[in-house]
């Protein structure tokens, strides 16, 4: 099986309904990125951000996976399909994608304060200021704040060095170090980039479609299913 290697962002889930992690005008859901997600704002006002948390988390759950989460997951049918995600939510998971690197964390887990190794499934979709670690320490979401390092990102590049097909959808590549992801992928590999507004890259074999996810990403995954099944 050919490997594919998926790269995707806020866009695709933005046609689930949740929000784009952070507007034009800087704010998240109406809060200033710097009081909700950083360690900073963990520190002044814990309650708050827990609060937050708790409201996106709310808003996950009642969210459903799109037609863009339903075909990346068809691809494994017929491919080695590694889904890279800047998200938060479980939807690839919820659609039927089986192997799945969260570069930010996720959403309906929660780690220790003190130590991020320690993990906990979320059940439901409160977490309480009074839940802690076997540490005794509380409980927060588990993601990636602002000012924290990203653990995942480099088992995410050994993974993109290994891509046959790369795909990067609902991605601007603003955000750093996941928009470097694309640079490990080797030059030979065919790239699609599928949003409304294509970033401004310069990479060999590269293919732009110009569509929001739900559209190009099954367009797309149509003709490689395709491709896969005259190669039989």
């Amino acid at each position: 099986m050919k490997k594919i290697v998926v790269l995707t962002g806020a866009g695709i889930s933005a046609e689930s309904g949740l929000k784009t992690f952070r507007d034009s005008d800087g704010l998240w859901e109406g809060y200033d990125i710097n009081e909700v997600a950083t360690p900073e704002a963990w520190q002044r006002n814990p309650a708050l951000v827990q609060d937050f948390y708790n409201q996106r988390r709310k808003s996950v759950l009642e969210a459903e996976p799109n037609a863009a989460h339903y075909a990346l997951a068809k691809l494994e049918e017929k491919y080695d399909v590694t889904i890279i995600t800047q998200n938060i939510d479980n939807l690839h998971e919820r659609a039927g994608s089986t192997d799945v690197l969260h570069l930010h964390g996720i959403i309906t887990k929660s780690q220790s304060s003190i130590n991020p190794n320690l993990t906990y499934d979320i059940e439901g979709w409160e977490l309480r200021m009074d839940e802690v670690c076997l540490l005794g320490s509380p409980l927060r979401p588990h993601i990636v704040w602002f000012g924290e390092s990203v653990p995942m990102i480099e088992p995410a590049a050994r993974i993109c060095t290994e891509a046959e097909i790369f795909i990067l959808v609902g991605s601007s590549l603003a955000v750093y170090p996941a928009a470097g992801l694309i640079n490990y992928v080797p030059k030979p590999t065919p790239k699609y980039i599928v949003d409304p507004v294509i970033p401004d890259v310069k990479l060999q074999n590269l293919i732009r479609i110009t569509e929001k996810a739900s559209m190009g990403v099954v367009a797309l995954v149509n003709e490689l299913m395709n491709d896969a099944a005259g190669n039989e």
